[in-house]
């Protein structure tokens, strides 16, 4: 004996059906299955009750209670928008060399950047003979110094994939060590959904020293 699954008794009930598949099914139920039979009088009875649905008024009680239990959450603002513009306070690499100095050794770089009001301190030390770094810095606000700038993610990423991970300290310090290479960017999370992110400079440990060099015999 062919069964038929709840789906096609909610369309029997609903007059969905094809005249030769009711006529069918009502042949099924006239020949004594239960089964059937139960799911048949369960879709009847749900569709009677979905249409005198729009005719029921809801009491403002009821409705309050249910909106209590389940809350509207306020849709988030794109994640584009959140991205604070940077300004660059100090550049290292342009700063300009002391008066009379021909040749300088500077390893390393260091940045400090301003993004509303937050401050973002950074330095960036490439290892010796290797394509590794580590970038260390620290956040605050300069508006607030009270504001505590603990807790806040940092992300070192690559287009979208994240390649390093970590959180300030109390103080809003940060340290991470990474494989340096194209299109890497700092990524730090701070309150209110905002963030900031800032390209990180690609260094090379030999550099400094070969422009100390090409100076020295230049004079």
């Amino acid at each position: 004996m062919k069964h038929y699954e709840i789906e096609r008794w909610v369309d029997f009930a609903r007059n969905l059906v094809r005249v030769e598949e009711r006529t069918e099914m009502n042949g099924h139920l006239s020949a004594g299955c239960i089964r059937c039979r139960s799911l048949a009088g369960l879709s009847e009875k749900l569709t009677a009750v979905c249409a005198n649905l729009p005719a029921s008024e809801v009491p403002d009680r009821t409705v309050r209670l249910a909106r209590a239990i389940f809350p509207v959450q306020p849709k988030s603002r794109p994640t584009r928008g959140n991205r604070l513009p940077i300004e660059v306070i100090f550049d290292s690499f342009l700063a300009p060399a002391p008066a009379g100095l021909r040749s300088t050794w500077q390893v390393g770089w260091q940045g400090l950047y301003r993004a509303g009001a937050c401050s973002l301190d950074l330095r960036i030390e490439p290892e010796l003979k290797s394509s590794r770094a580590s970038v260390t810095g620290q956040v605050n606000n300069h508006v607030a110094p009270a504001v505590p700038m603990g807790n806040l993610p940092v992300d070192l990423r690559c287009g979208n994939q994240i390649v390093a991970r970590t959180v300030s300290n109390p103080f809003g310090e940060f340290q991470m060590e990474y494989e340096q290479g194209a299109r890497l960017k700092l990524v730090v999370h701070l309150p209110d959904s905002r963030r900031m992110e800032l390209p990180l400079k690609k260094l090379s440990f030999d550099e400094p020293a070969a422009k100390s060099r090409s100076l020295s015999r230049k004079r």
